[in-house]
């Protein structure tokens, strides 16, 4: 299994957020999207929204 990523750049908010976040498990990944998502973005925690994140993902490192 190899490095996923997720990119706020790809979903512009009023934050204009540039976090990249990348782990080499997907659970953890998830989990660090959504606690930034709570904290920046005001996102609720929710099954769909855990969909949607893991549908964001991306393989390999974020772009510079």
């Amino acid at each position: 299994m190899g490095r996923k990523f997720i990119d706020c750049r790809e979903h512009p908010s009023a934050a204009n957020c540039t976090l990249a976040l990348s782990a080499d498990s997907e659970d953890e990944l998830i989990e660090a999207a959504v606690q930034h998502a709570k904290a920046v973005h005001g996102e609720q925690d929710t099954p769909e929204f855990r969909d949607q994140i893991r549908r964001s993902m991306h393989e390999g490192a974020p772009p510079a």
